[in-house]
Order: structure tokens, then C-alpha cells, then sequence
């Protein structure tokens, strides 16, 4: 007969654990951003093209996120970030094939939609795994751990990216130096899948699931037993007066608002543009802003550096000035960046040029927005990037959590993919062309875009979002029925 353990658990480390998949959703959205100046070229891809491959791995995080729910449902959050962690691992290995040639385009597609299934699974079970066992005076800081593993998996490509591209020549990047940057992938994605065979199941899903000794022992482990009493005693309370989660309707009158709320909040994160910044940095870099190619992944790094730093910044303050405040601060933030950019860009006569001979912005125009760009990394990172998450994994009650989540994050899937398809569109588009060759934008007009939705998110925030710091889950349900 087997016996429940009683050796305690710390919760920083089944943080830490769970939060690779974080780390392995930034590194393999991240890999793109280094890989794609290189493959581009050795697919010889059109601008349409080209974000139709990047943003091929994002369809595949839309059906994974949709289908998440289910599956976490059904073997819970643990057991799915495992199947997460072998598809990262199938994707890295299969993205650099040897055997891909300039004419398997549709190789490339396939492995990063496995890649992306893999993200959407993770993205979904991973920040909900750990509010579901994070005590609720620090459960924002402990969720924010999940952004910051996304970031630092941003970082740590970025780092991996230009070691490897800058001991290649250009002619070998193009042929073979973005295969090893998909393979690097292979690291982190097996110790994430090695490292989850030592963390417990989620306490609530073991609830929900009738299996009540199991729950109640894994949080006297994590917790204690008076703090695992009290919540062991509200879980049960919360899911007796809502009924189970198998029965429950996500689109019933009194879940609908919550849902609204949250896939709106998941929409707007991604019409910030964050991830036309990210996907396509090195192309912004040359392109827009006018760096040569030799400074192109050293400006990558300067990025991934601001968005790890002020990601700390959110963990900090998180749990004292709260989930709205930040969000706020960081609206306003992201406008200012975004605008500084757009108008330097907007009057700008491109009269200089780069070492590859394009137009370029002045040396105070560049450095002008190259801060644009930087304040607007600054100010997503100490906001939408972590809050978002914690919101998501908070809002939602205990019968419509999987369910609730998996629509959000889906629908935060399908916005990425729509803004990750259509920027390279409208950067290579007449109007946004520079007004020497006809334009009218003068390749500001993606920024002035993305600024308009930051003032919507400043209105949605202030309007419909409420104060969540210091409550617990099952006190949150009561949060939007006043």
C-alpha cells in the first residue's frame, strides 16, 4: 500500500520548474527573431512569406492554447506541461534538419507549428499551475515569475544567437548557422521535461477530481498544515457551491463578463505590438531605424537586457502597489515610446545611409528612437508582459478555470498571429514607404498604430479592471459581482 509523503516542498522550486516553460516559450519565439534574418535569405522568402513561416509557430500555440483546456481537464496541469516539453524538444530537433532545402518550406511550417502547439499548451498550464499552489499574499510575485522566464529565455537566445552567428561568416549563417540556433533548444527543453517528474500535482485539479487526501497532503507539504487547512477548506466550499468543473459553462450568465474581460485583456496585450518588436527586431534595426549589420544583434541584446531588468521591477511591486497601478503606469509608459519613435521616423528625411548602403536616420534620430524603442520595451515589461499573466491566472473561478484560461490564451494566440502576419505587410506596404520613394508614412505608420490600441488598453484598465493583490482564489469570484 502505497503512503502519502510528508517531506515538505518548497515553492520557489516548483516555481522555478514550472517556469521553464516560460523560459522555453521566450527562447523558441525568440529563436525566430535570430534565426529568420539567416533562413530568409537561404529560402529566399518574400516579406509575405516570411511572416507566414514566423508566424506559422503562433497558429500552432492557437490550437494548442484552444485545446489546452481539455487537455489539462483530463490529466491536469502537470501531465500537459510534460507533453509541452516533448514537443518543444520534437520542434528544436526537427526545425534545423539537415534535409531542409530551399525548396521545403513546408518542413520549416510543420516543426515550428509543432513548436508553437507546444507554446500554447505550455503558456496556458504553467502560469495557472502556479496560482493554483502559490499562497495568496505572494502569488503575484510567484506568477511574474513566469514572465520572467520568458524574458530571460528571450535573453538567453538572443546571447546564443549572436555567439553563434558571430563565429560565422554571413555565407555560413545563411546555410548552416541557423540550424545550430534551433538545436540549441534542445537544452533547456529536455531539463524541463527531466525536472517535472519532481514536482506535485496542482491541489485544486486533485480537488476537482474527488482525489481530497492526495490535495490536502500536497498542501500541507507546500503550505503548512494551518495555512493548507484553510485553503484545503475554501478549495472544497468554492467547488460544493459552484458544482464541478466537467458541468460548468464558461458562457453562463454570471461567467460571461469575467471571460470578456479576459480575452479583451489578452487581445491587448498582443496590439501593443510587443511581438512585431521581438520578431522582428533585426529587421526594424536595419530597416527602419537604419543600424548596419554588424550592430543588428548587439541592439538585440540591449533589448532582451531592458525587458529582463524591468520585468524584475514588476515582480517587485507586484504584491505592494498592485495589479492596476502597474498596468496604468505602463500604458502611458508604452505611448510615450512608441510615439517618440513614430514622429522621429514620421519626420525624418533618411538623409544619411548604413554600411549596407539603405536610407537611413540621423546618429541622434537613431539614438532618439532606438530610446523610443527601449521605453516601450521598458514599460510592456513592468506591465502587460507579467500582469496580463497574473490576471489570467487569477480572475477566473475555480469550475471555469481550465476552460476560461484556455479561450483567453487562445485568443491571445490568434491576435499574435494576426499582428505578426500583417506588420511585415504594412512595413513593405506604399503608404508606409518613405516619402522620398512616394510614401506618406515615412515607415512610421506600424507605431501610430500600435499606439492607438495602448490608449484603448489605458481606458479598458482604468474602466473594467479591478484590484486583485492579496485576495484568494475563491475570494476573487466575488471581486466581479459588485
Amino acid at each position: 500500500m502505497s503512503q502519502l509523503s510528508t517531506k515538505p516542498i518548497n515553492i520557489y522550486f516548483i516555481t522555478i520548474v514550472i517556469t521553464l516553460g516560460g523560459l522555453l516559450f521566450g527562447y523558441d519565439t525568440g529563436v525566430i527573431n535570430g534565426t529568420q534574418f539567416y533562413f530568409s535569405k537561404y529560402f529566399e522568402l518574400t516579406g509575405a512569406l516570411k511572416g507566414f513561416i514566423v508566424s506559422s509557430a503562433l497558429l500552432g500555440a492557437l490550437v494548442g492554447a484552444a485545446g489546452s483546456g481539455i487537455l489539462s481537464k483530463g490529466i491536469g496541469r502537470k501531465n500537459s506541461l510534460i507533453i509541452s516539453a516533448i514537443l518543444f524538444a520534437i520542434s528544436a530537433w526537427g526545425s534545423g534538419l539537415p534535409s531542409m532545402l530551399p525548396e521545403s518550406i513546408s518542413l520549416m511550417v510543420f516543426f515550428r507549428i509543432i513548436g508553437g502547439i507546444a507554446i500554447g499548451i505550455a503558456s496556458m498550464n504553467a502560469p495557472m499551475y502556479i496560482a493554483e499552489i502559490a499562497p495568496a499574499k505572494n502569488r503575484g510575485n510567484l506568477v511574474t515569475f513566469y514572465q520572467l522566464a520568458v524574458v530571460i529565455g528571450f535573453f538567453v537566445v538572443f546571447l546564443v544567437t549572436y555567439y553563434i552567428g558571430n563565429g560565422l561568416s554571413e555565407t555560413e549563417n545563411i546555410q548552416e548557422g541557423w540550424r545550430h540556433m534551433f538545436w540549441s533548444e534542445l537544452i533547456p527543453a529536455l531539463l524541463f521535461f527531466v525536472l517535472l517528474f519532481f514536482v506535485p500535482k496542482s491541489p485544486r485539479w486533485l480537488m476537482i477530481k474527488g482525489k481530497e487526501t492526495e490535495a490536502k497532503n500536497i498542501l500541507t507539504r507546500i503550505h503548512g498544515e494551518e495555512v493548507a487547512e484553510k485553503e484545503f477548506v475554501e478549495i472544497k466550499e468554492s467547488i460544493q457551491e459552484e458544482g464541478s468543473e466537467e458541468k460548468a459553462s464558461v458562457f453562463s450568465k454570471s461567467m460571461l463578463p469575467i471571460l470578456i474581460i479576459g480575452v479583451v485583456l489578452s487581445v491587448l496585450q498582443q496590439f501593443t505590438g510587443i511581438n512585431a518588436v521581438l520578431y522582428y527586431g533585426a529587421d526594424i534595426f536595419e530597416q527602419a531605424l537604419g543600424f548596419g549589420k554588424d550592430d543588428i544583434l548587439q541592439q538585440q541584446i540591449l533589448l532582451a537586457t531592458v525587458n529582463l531588468l524591468f520585468t524584475f521591477i514588476a515582480m517587485y511591486t507586484v504584491d505592494k502597489l498592485g495589479r492596476k497601478p502597474l498596468l496604468m503606469i505602463g500604458g502611458f509608459g508604452m505611448l510615450l515610446g512608441f510615439l517618440l519613435m513614430g514622429f522621429t521616423l514620421y519626420f525624418s528625411d533618411y538623409s544619411s545611409v548604413n554600411s549596407a548602403g539603405l536610407p537611413a536616420l540621423s546618429p541622434t534620430e537613431g539614438i532618439i528612437s532606438l530610446i523610443g524603442i527601449l521605453v516601450f520595451i521598458a514599460s510592456f515589461a513592468m506591465s502587460m508582459g507579467p500582469i496580463v499573466w497574473v490576471l489570467l491566472s487569477e480572475i477566473f473561478p475555480n469550475k471555469i478555470r481550465s476552460a476560461a484560461m484556455a479561450i483567453a490564451v487562445a485568443a491571445q494566440w490568434m491576435a499574435n498571429y494576426f499582428v505578426s502576419q500583417s506588420f511585415p505587410v504594412i512595413v513593405e506596404s506604399e503608404v508606409n514607404k518613405l516619402q522620398i520613394d512616394g510614401g506618406v508614412w515615412n515607415n512610421s505608420l506600424p507605431y501610430f498604430i500600435f499606439s492607438g490600441f495602448i490608449v484603448l488598453i489605458i481606458l479598458f484598465v482604468w474602466k473594467f479592471i479591478p484590484e486583485t493583490k492579496g485576495k484568494t482564489l475563491e475570494e476573487m469570484e466575488t471581486l466581479f459581482e459588485k
